[in-house]
Formats: structure tokens, C-alpha cells, sequence
């Protein structure tokens, strides 16, 4: 009920400050207040400081208090503020939280840090090992910094590989005076090729990088991908200066086997979820990030609302399961695209009539989403021009229960002929938990020589609070496995993410939920489907086959180079 400090010497715990007060812990002051009491009352020559638990990265920030669910998260600029006012300089600042080694959080903290220690990735609830670490530098105090930082990374690494196997790991130690030496010169030279790049019409380019990029906490849409590997992706000198500058900051990185391309530091970029772009120059305004970069996302995300607006996708496979195409209907172009355009992007440093030109040679037509008969049975064919635009294909399954249908989610299933048309086939079958078919949804996929690892999530209410299990299948378990669950926020309770849980324990109760559409278009994210399951065991990941008596529908989801959707008609199931 108080906010309270404490010590642990020993071996032991005790209670310094039983009332601090009852200010959220995202509040900045809160922080600050913190760290004074700490440098003041146990004065040191060696200062480290370390944030636990919920992260959201560069636009999130730190933090969420429970108890003040409405305080929201630290923000980076509040992280600095807090900072600022402490007066304190660290060795190291550490956050055994998700999502927090990002460039922005790096070149913000390189004025109150020697180095950083984060994940780019969201952390497995097992967390940091303090144990071993804690216990060396105790035996030598003058134990340099970068040996602390690679002894944190590999024991997190390693520890949970064996408490909470296939779940993914990234920790990296950051050098923040070479970052903020070499880093930001690079930065903005990346950003200005960059932004030339968008404004010789080669959105593609960009967007094809990003694309393919290592991106962190997918299911999220928080947008954030490592900037090595986006850097490289791009293909200008200024990217591969850039990846060399950053490899040279990040003076450790460890990361689990299926964490591939992932070198140490992310950055945010737009692609799934363009609404957060104000907020992101915002915050660069705020922590006094250079101005070039803010001009690159804003180009590339007006660049990327213009095809959005001009193309004809659905944002369900409502419109295709009812008869209709995949689209919204016939493409929009001459005097009709200009005019549209120029109501979304004029004022935008957007030249319309030249927008107009490069959405009509470089746009997915949804109108060839057409199943005929073929040798092997049917397919769907499409020019290479076509098939160069796009840039996921998913199968998406649903079953039709008389009133609606229930999504079952998204899989990277789907085979082509030898003459390169997409084949439509479906063998009636989805992922079961327990034999219980669930909604289950792709992730990644990792392949290095013989080895592979799949990643997927399963959206349930564990316990009553919204959660994702998390699956794996992988060389050594080609079956798949539940791997662990973490806690999954909805309507706007906070944009940070709590490190997974590590296990699912006897006894806990699992509702497995879904996207439900009824015929009259109306949309339910919280659809309880199959039979409640009460944890006795280990948890079985099969594929079952759907009872004749149900009617299951599968389709196709393609998503093109400005993330519009579309989806196929049915697959042809005679």
C-alpha cells in the first residue's frame, strides 16, 4: 500500500523507509527521489542502477504500476528528467526489462552512463541471474564494468535456456560515450540517404528493407527493429558506416539460437503501426535526438499512408468468406488517386502528382486473387511484378459456427507449383492444445543450416487476465511445445510489456480465446472457443483434423509493401 526501500546485505532483507509516500512508480520524481536517498545515505566511487520488470522501448518507455494503471509508463524524456535532477553518473545503468536497448534510450543515457546493459527483445519472466555477478564484484569491487556486463548477459542467456527453453533471449552491453561519439553523425547521414532514397521513388527499396529486418515483439506492432541489420538492408554506403559504428558500440551481445540478426540495438521505425509517428518526433524533440532521422519515418510513413489509401485491401476476410474479392473494391487512379491524395498527404512535403505516378506502377492488385483449375488442382497466378509487391502470405483458417465465423489465426502454411502459382490446398487440419483447436498465430521462423526454431503465439485468458502462450517447434522438438505465457495488455491498460512468465503451473486455468465476425460484420477480439483447460501437466501441441460435421473455411492473406492487407476467396475445398 506504500511505496517503501529496502536493503539486501548478507543474505538478508530489511526495511529501510517502511512509507515513502504512495506516488506511482512511473512517476519521474518518484525515481529521482530514490536514487538520492540511495547516493546519499551509502555513498560510493562505483553506482550502478537497475529498472525491473514492465518495458515498452523508445515510445513506451519504462514501467507500470498496478496500482496506478492510469499513470502510464516512464516515458524516455521522464526517464531523463529523473535522471538530470538526480545528479548521479553510473558505471552502468542496466533494465533487466523488455524492449529497452534501443538507440534512442542509448544516446539519451550517455550522459548520466559508461554503459548500457538491455534487451532488445522482450525478456522471459526468469529475468537477469544476480546471483553470480553480485557475488564477484563483492569479492572485487574493482571489477571493470564490461566483465560485469558480459557476466549478466551470458547468465541471462544461459539461465534461461535452461529454466524456460525456446523462448527468446537478447542482452547486449553498450559502450555509451563511443555511441555518443560515433553514432549520431552516422545516424543523421543514414537518415538524409535514406529520406533521398524515398524521394527518388524508391519506397520499395526502404520498405522491402524494413520488411525484412529483425523486428522485436512482433505481436505487439511496436515497430521497433534492429538498426544493424535494417542498416545493412538498405544497401547504401551510409548503412553499411552506420552497422560499423554501431558494431563497434556494442561491445558484447549475447542472444538465444533463435534470435538471429539481432546485434545489440534497436530503433524505431514505422511499418505495422503508423499512428505512433507523432509521438515518436515528439520524443526525439524531447531528448534532443537529431532532427534528420524524425523527417525519415515521417516521409516513409506518408509515403506508406498514400498506398494504403489508393489500394483496395479489407481489413477482414470477412468480405471473401461472404463472396466477395479480397479487395474493397476496383482501384482508384487518375484524376480520382490525385484528389485523394492530395487531401491525405498535401502539406506533407509530398510531391502528389509524383505519388500518384509511383502508386500506379507499384501497387498489389487484388482483383487478380482468382482460384482456377489447374494441373495440380487449383491455384492462384500472378505476375512477377505482382509477387514482387508482396511481402507476407499467410494461411488464415476460420470455421463458420451458423451465426459467424471464428478466427483460428494466421500460419506461414502454403506451397507452389513448379510454375511458381500459389497452390490451393488445405488439408483441414489446425494447431490443438490438448486435441482443443485454438487460435494460433505465426511468428517467426529461424533457419541456420539443419537447424530451425518456429515461433508462435496462442491468445487465451490465463487465470482470468488476458495472456499469449507462447509455441516453439525446432529441430529437437518437431512437434512443437508450449514454451511459457506472458501477460498480454488490451485497451490501452499500458503500451509497455511484463517479462513472460517462465512456466505454466498446476492448477492454473486456461479460457483459449479468438477474433470472432459475425455475418452482419459486427467484431468480437475476445471470443471464448473449446472447452476450459486446468493445467495437469505438460501441455500437448498437435495438429487435429476438423470433424466432417464442421464447416471450416480457409483463405489466403497477402500483405503488400505498404502493409495493406487482402485476402483470397476461399480455397476451393472439392
Amino acid at each position: 500500500s506504500k511505496n517503501q526501500i529496502w536493503k539486501i546485505s548478507s543474505g538478508s532483507i530489511t526495511c529501510l523507509e517502511s512509507d515513502m509516500g504512495t506516488d506511482a512508480m512511473t512517476n519521474p520524481n518518484t525515481l529521482t527521489t530514490f536514487i538520492r536517498y540511495a547516493a546519499s545515505r551509502y555513498p560510493a566511487n562505483r553506482v550502478a542502477l537497475i529498472f525491473w520488470d514492465h518495458g515498452g522501448g523508445s515510445l513506451s518507455g519504462y514501467g507500470y504500476d498496478e496500482k496506478y494503471a492510469n499513470a502510464g509508463s516512464m516515458s524516455l524524456n521522464g526517464i531523463n528528467q529523473a535522471l538530470k535532477n538526480s545528479g548521479v553518473t553510473f558505471d552502468f545503468i542496466g533494465f533487466d526489462a523488455c524492449l529497452m536497448a534501443t538507440v534512442e534510450n542509448a544516446l539519451m543515457l550517455s550522459s548520466y552512463a559508461d554503459y548500457l546493459i538491455a534487451s532488445e527483445e522482450t525478456e522471459p519472466g526468469v529475468g537477469w541471474y544476480y546471483t553470480n555477478w553480485l557475488t564477484k564484484l563483492s569479492a572485487n569491487t574493482s571489477m571493470p564494468t564490461i566483465e560485469i556486463g558480459k557476466m549478466i548477459a551470458d547468465d541471462f542467456v544461459d539461465v534461461c535456456a535452461q529454466k524456460c527453453a525456446g523462448q527468446k533471449t537478447t542482452l547486449s552491453v553498450i559502450d555509451l560515450a563511443e555511441l555518443e561519439r560515433t553514432v549520431p553523425q552516422e545516424i543523421k547521414d543514414f537518415s538524409s540517404s535514406t529520406t533521398k532514397l524515398l524521394s527518388e521513388k524508391q519506397y520499395k527499396t526502404v520498405s522491402d528493407a524494413r520488411s525484412n529486418t529483425r523486428e522485436f515483439a512482433t505481436s505487439s506492432r511496436i515497430d521497433q527493429v534492429d538498426l544493424v541489420h535494417f542498416a545493412y538492408n538498405v544497401g547504401t554506403q551510409e548503412g553499411e558506416d552506420l552497422a560499423k559504428a554501431l558494431l563497434g558500440a556494442v561491445k558484447y551481445n549475447r542472444t538465444s539460437s533463435n534470435m538471429a540478426n539481432s546485434y545489440g540495438l534497436s530503433i524505431y521505425f514505422p511499418y505495422k503501426n503508423g499512428s505512433k509517428v507523432s509521438k515518436a518526433v515528439s520524443t526525439y524533440e524531447a531528448i534532443g535526438m537529431d532532427s534528420e532521422y524524425a523527417r525519415c519515418i515521417q516521409q516513409f510513413a506518408n509515403l506508406e499512408l498514400g498506398g494504403q489509401s489508393v489500394s483496395a485491401g479489407a481489413s477482414s476476410p470477412l468480405g471473401s468468406l461472404l463472396g466477395g474479392s479480397g479487395g474493397l473494391g476496383s482501384l482508384m487512379g487518375g484524376s480520382d488517386m490525385t484528389s485523394l491524395l492530395s487531401g491525405i498527404l498535401g502539406g506533407r512535403s509530398i510531391d502528389i502528382d509524383s505519388a500518384a505516378e509511383y502508386y500506379e506502377e507499384n501497387r498489389f492488385d487484388p482483383q487478380q486473387l482468382v482460384w482456377t483449375r489447374g494441373a495440380e488442382g487449383y491455384e492462384m497466378t500472378l505476375s512477377p511484378e505482382q509477387w514482387s509487391l508482396v511481402h507476407d502470405l499467410e494461411l488464415n483458417v476460420l470455421v463458420d459456427d451458423g451465426e459467424g465465423y471464428i478466427d483460428l489465426g494466421l500460419d506461414n502454411v502454403f506451397d507452389f507449383t513448379a510454375a511458381g502459382a500459389l497452390k490451393g490446398e488445405y488439408d483441414g487440419t489446425w494447431l490443438a492444445i490438448n486435441d482443443q483447436p485454438v487460435a494460433y498465430y505465426h511468428t517467426d521462423t529461424i533457419v541456420d543450416g539443419d537447424s530451425y526454431t518456429i515461433t508462435g503465439r496462442v491468445p487465451v485468458l490465463l487465470n482470468g487476465e488476458r495472456a499469449e502462450l507462447i509455441i516453439v517447434f525446432d529441430s529437437e522438438n518437431p512437434y512443437g511445445y508450449v514454451a511459457g505465457a506472458r501477460s498480454d495488455y488490451r485497451d490501452g491498460e499500458t503500451e509497455t510489456i511484463a517479462k513472460g512468465m517462465t512456466e505454466l503451473n498446476k492448477d492454473d486455468v486456461i479460457d483459449f480465446v479468438a477474433d470472432y465476425y459475425t455475418y452482419d460484420g459486427d467484431y468480437e477480439d475476445s471470443y471464448m472457443i473449446g472447452e476450459q483447460l486446468i493445467v495437469d501437466g505438460e501441455l500437448t501441441v498437435s495438429n487435429v483434423y476438423f470433424a466432417e460435421s464442421d464447416s471450416v473455411c480457409a483463405t489466403y492473406l497477402f500483405t503488400d509493401i505498404y502493409c495493406q492487407t487482402y485476402w483470397t476467396p476461399e480455397i476451393p475445398m472439392d
